[in-house]
């Protein structure tokens, strides 16, 4: 489906002081990850100064935000926080949004939440502002990048994917969706021909947009192993109760198997759903660096 080298991102949830994750950082650009990811959750570190020491901390590691709670930004001030780091990193910055799904940190933060259709729509129009403002030659200060930034979109529901089609230079998939009937930020993966249909969907809005957008998953287990078979009924009984072994498997979210298994699992998952950008969550490193290893050489 697609040529695109992997890239490999790690997703930040955690700060211990200074010292500690300057190195961390430095670890993770020699292990071959190209980018370090920061959320915008309300008891997580704020994502703008972690991306700028992890920056200021390495030489070539790509610094990026999966992905901020457009919730709690308006375009203006997200245009400055974004046009600093793009700058004081020399041009380092990806810039990923989404539409917030955590009512809980809504009403923490004292903001209204709001049904779905809102929330994309508000995302909507801040993305549109935000292309304005950091492609402006007068906006100070000046973003590195030209024409911007990238920008990364993320999501699953039809209105994020239409958004991503028409605007992003980057999708993230996530792979979950909310439980029907359950509190929001209730969470379940997404099965293969879930995805299926996703990306079909992607590639339909988009069109001749479709090849120029690269393709990120947020990988949310990683286990290396020589018994695939073992380690997804582990899974399915400890932490995705009620998903069948086999689903488990072949979910792009999930990544089982030796470190050879994984490689190929990861191509399968570039030629069936052009997945290239490859990110996991900050206690996966160990292992996916095994994986990295393996593909970069």
């Amino acid at each position: 489906m697609t040529s695109r080298a992997f890239r490999f991102g790690l997703n930040q949830r955690e700060i211990q002081d200074r010292d500690t994750f300057v190195e961390h950082c430095r670890w993770a650009e020699r292990s071959g990850f190209d980018t370090l990811h920061l959320p915008d959750h309300l008891q997580s570190p704020s994502p703008f100064p972690v991306m700028m020491a992890a920056a200021d901390a390495t030489e070539r590691l790509r610094v990026g935000t999966l992905v901020l709670n457009i919730g709690f930004w308006n375009a203006a001030l997200l245009a400055r926080e974004a046009a600093s780091v793009d700058r004081l990193s020399g041009g380092r910055l990806e810039l990923g949004v989404g539409a917030g799904h955590m009512k809980s940190e809504f009403d923490l933060a004292g903001i209204e939440w709001e049904p779905v259709g809102k929330r994309v729509q508000r995302l909507r129009e801040t993305v549109v502002r935000l292309d304005e403002l950091l492609t402006d030659p007068d906006h100070l200060p000046a973003v590195v990048q030209r024409p911007r930034p990238p920008l990364l979109i993320a999501g699953t529901g039809d209105g994020l994917l239409e958004l991503a089609a028409e605007h992003a230079d980057i999708f993230g998939y996530g792979g979950l969706w909310q439980q029907k009937g359950q509190p929001p930020g209730t969470f379940r993966l997404a099965t293969a021909a879930e995805t299926d249909e996703r990306m079909a969907f992607l590639r339909d809005r988009a069109g001749d947009r479709f090849d120029r957008i690269e393709l990120n998953v947020l990988i949310q287990a990683v286990e290396i192993t020589d018994d695939r078979a073992a380690a997804a009924a582990r899974l399915s009984a400890d932490r995705l109760e009620g998903m069948d072994p086999a689903e488990i498997l072949s979910t792009p979210t999930v990544l089982i198997g030796s470190v050879e298994e994984i490689v190929e699992q990861l191509h399968e998952r570039r030629d069936r759903y052009g997945f290239t950008y490859i990110s996991c969550h900050q206690h996966l490193a160990e292992d996916m660096a095994k994986v990295i290893a393996a593909i970069k050489g």
